[in-house]
């Protein structure tokens, strides 16, 4: 098994890959480690596959994996992290914002100090204060005060990792940002944070806009809920169905009670809105209690499969 996997997801980053992969390479020139680097071409429509292939004849340890479109980061994360043979990965954008020379860094804080994540911390950023900066901050306050994990950049690009880590956890479309939290779910809550350089961008633009945080808010809606429910469904569903099929189920006593005992000369109890009240109570009720019971079929019978295709891999020894 080899010491060190470095996986780079990338998009239309044809002018950077070269500097990149030379900078890797130069930064880990002294060390005895041995390492991989591993591209994922997210569906570029550039030059990059062409570029990565050269790369990849003239070093024999980088290997890449091109994607058929473009099925976003996460998607192209899990692809690489499925291909690591290291007993550490860390991940890289391709953009030169994110520095090589924090590799063999976040490497030895991740061995020495025995955690299972490491993450990067770029605080000082050479982004926008209004569109990236601001909006950040925000979303990592949320994170944290959701997740209870003590990371100031969840969306910090390199991280470190233990291959426990990225063996177990499942990333599905965006959730990339959360793999802290993933990881935490999953048993693997010792998570440490390094401060990281950060560059300004040298060529072309950001593939991101502003609408990426209020993905990311939605996404961690969907998290906390996944984290409290996603093993057991029904005890979302199930609890409210239950709790709302009972209140149908007591108007509907209080109106036979009613017609029977107490105002037996009255309106018809369909004549009542207490009967439309009870009748789509238990209504309601009942479809959250059935949402809650196929939930945990589902849950018991699917079969997990990649949500994406691979068009092209290079592959080394």
């Amino acid at each position: 098994m080899m010491d060190l996997s470095i996986v780079i997801p990338l998009y239309n980053e044809d002018e950077s890959i070269d500097e990149l992969h030379s900078k890797i390479v130069s930064s880990l020139s002294n060390s005895s480690l041995n390492y991989e680097i591993i591209f994922i071409d997210d569906g570029s429509s550039d030059n990059s596959w062409n570029i990565i292939k050269d790369v990849t004849k003239r070093v024999h340890n980088t290997r890449a994996i091109r994607f058929l479109t473009n099925y976003g980061k996460s998607m192209a994360l899990s692809a690489g992290f499925k291909s690591t043979r290291g007993e550490v990965v860390v991940t890289m954008d391709a953009d030169l914002q994110d520095d090589p020379n924090e590799i063999l860094q976040l490497y030895n804080v991740l061995i020495n100090e025995d955690y299972h994540i490491v993450s990067g911390w770029k605080k000082k950023r050479y982004d926008s204060v209004i569109f990236k900066n601001l909006p950040s901050k925000l979303f990592n306050w949320a994170a944290r005060l959701s997740s209870g994990i003590k990371l100031n950049d969840f969306n910090c690009g390199i991280k470190a990792y233990k291959s426990d880590v990225i063996k177990e956890i499942k990333l599905t479309s965006g959730m990339h940002r959360y793999i802290p939290v993933l990881a935490k779910n999953s048993g693997f809550n010792k998570i440490g944070e390094k401060i990281v350089l950060h560059h300004p961008r040298k060529h072309g633009k950001t593939k991101y806009g502003a609408d990426r945080f209020i993905k990311g808010f939605l996404d961690l809606i969907t998290l906390s809920f996944i984290e409290r429910f996603g093993k057991r469904p029904m005890h979302f569903f199930g609890l409210f169905g239950t709790i709302i099929l009972l209140v149908g189920f007591i108007f509907s006593i209080y109106l036979g009670i009613d017609k029977l005992f107490i105002n037996t000369s009255g309106r018809l109890i369909t004549e009542r809105p207490e009967f439309f009240i009870s009748l789509a109570a238990m209504i309601i009720g009942l479809q959250f209690f059935l949402a809650g019971f196929l939930g945990e079929i589902i849950l018991r019978t699917r079969k997990r499969k990649d949500n994406y295709i691979i068009k092209e891999e290079i592959k080394r020894s």
